[in-house]
Formats: structure tokens, C-alpha cells, sequence
């Protein structure tokens, strides 16, 4: 029997942004609700920054995503995304919309492979089983949430994957539940609104171009994450 094989050597960003979304106190992953435009969101991000896609604007100041030729990436969560885009460019909503259904069961999948979380088999009431999502003992979740942090509270310049999950999270809203992390303070508001803006400051690092797509990219999908019900 061959061995399944395990996740990629690095951690996507829309693998990393679900696991800072990990609560690892309730077990449970905050924002369930508009999950799945968030992680579709960092994936779009992630392809954004590998300069796997391109951003335009139609006449209308619509943002179309596109795929860059020749640039297929080789992880098959990213690839599936830049092939629904490779036929021709669609629009950010469109593409959110039908990528992020699909994503938290592979993502999550690719997590827990590496250990960051655990699932645990439990028992209820003695007669149902269910499966329950525990802290994996890694420095992994810690390592992200004071990289977010020192952009946040202590204003440190981000780079543009780092800026990329300040905005997503603070764009789907769930930053006010990591407040025990990051404080929910005026001055953390603020700069969150930054980053979901993708007003991340002149001497970010990284190539201007990925750049830019992805502050285009978080932009779009914080404000498509703002006509999704939140109920």
C-alpha cells in the first residue's frame, strides 16, 4: 500500500490564516460564517505574492483576477485556484465565491498533517462520537500571532505576507476574538483598517508588483466579506 503523501514543505498563507484563526481555548475556528471567502481570500493572496496571478480593473472599476502564463503553482489547493482562472480573468466576488466552499476541509487536512493542530476522537454522553480540534503543541500559531502582532501593537513594518493576514483577519472581522493575543485597542483598529486598505507603507518588503496585486487582492476581499451575512 503506498503512503499518502503529506503536505507541502511550507505552509500556505491560507493554511497559516486558518490556523491563527485556530482558537485553541474553545477549540473551534473563529468566523465559521464567511470562512470560506477568507480563506479563499489568503489563497488568492498566496497566488498573488508567488506572481502566479495578476489583478486588472474593468471599465467599471471592477478587480479581475487573472492567471499569469507559465506560472502554475505546484501546490494543489493554489493550483486548483489559478486553473479556474487560467481560461480567462473573472471577477474577485466570483472567484471567492467559488473556490472557498471547497477549501477548509484540505486546509485544515494539511494542518493537522503537520501538527500544529490535532483532532481527538471524544465521546458524548457516552454514546456519540465526535471529533474534537486541540492545540498540536507547536510554536507554529505563537510564531504567526506576534508576527501580526508587532505590525499591529508595536508598528512594526509588515512584510507583504504578514500584511496580508493582518488584513484578511482584520477584514472578517474575527480580530476582536483574538483579543486576549492582540489587544482590541483604538490604535490596533486603526492599523488593521491599514491593512485591509493594503496601506502598508512605502518600504514594505517584497517586489512592488506582488506587492500591489496582493493589497488589490486583500482589499477586494474584505470588501466582499462585507455583503456576506455575518448571522
Amino acid at each position: 500500500m503506498s503512503e499518502r503523501p503529506g503536505p507541502p514543505a511550507a505552509p500556505t498563507l491560507a493554511e497559516d490564516l486558518l490556523l491563527l484563526l485556530f482558537q485553541p481555548r474553545s477549540g473551534t475556528i473563529a468566523g465559521e460564517n464567511t470562512l470560506y471567502y477568507v480563506l479563499a481570500g489568503g489563497v488568492l493572496a498566496d497566488l498573488a505574492l508567488g506572481e502566479h496571478v495578476r489583478t486588472t480593473r474593468s471599465p467599471g472599476g471592477n478587480v479581475r483576477v487573472g492567471a499569469v502564463e507559465d506560472r502554475a503553482p505546484s501546490d494543489p489547493v493554489l493550483r486548483s485556484a489559478w486553473d479556474y482562472v487560467a481560461g480567462k480573468p473573472r471577477g474577485v466576488q466570483t472567484v471567492l465565491a467559488a473556490i472557498g466552499p471547497g477549501l477548509r476541509a484540505p486546509l485544515l487536512e494539511n494542518v493537522v498533517a503537520r501538527g500544529d493542530i490535532r483532532q481527538e476522537s471524544r465521546t458524548v454522553l457516552g454514546l456519540f462520537r465526535s471529533t474534537a480540534l486541540v492545540d498540536g503543541g507547536t510554536p507554529r500559531r505563537a510564531e504567526l500571532v506576534e508576527s501580526v502582532r508587532a505590525v499591529l501593537v508595536d508598528g512594526a513594518e509588515p512584510t507583504p505576507r504578514v500584511a496580508a493576514l493582518g488584513g484578511l483577519l482584520a477584514g472578517s472581522g474575527t480580530l476582536p476574538q483574538l483579543h486576549r493575543e492582540i489587544p482590541w485597542t483604538t490604535p490596533v483598529i486603526k492599523r488593521a483598517h491599514e491593512l485591509e486598505r493594503g496601506t502598508w507603507g512605502a518600504q514594505a518588503a517584497g517586489a512592488a508588483v506582488a506587492r500591489t496585486v496582493t493589497a488589490t487582492v486583500v482589499n477586494s476581499t474584505t470588501y466582499a466579506l462585507t455583503l456576506v451575512p455575518r448571522g
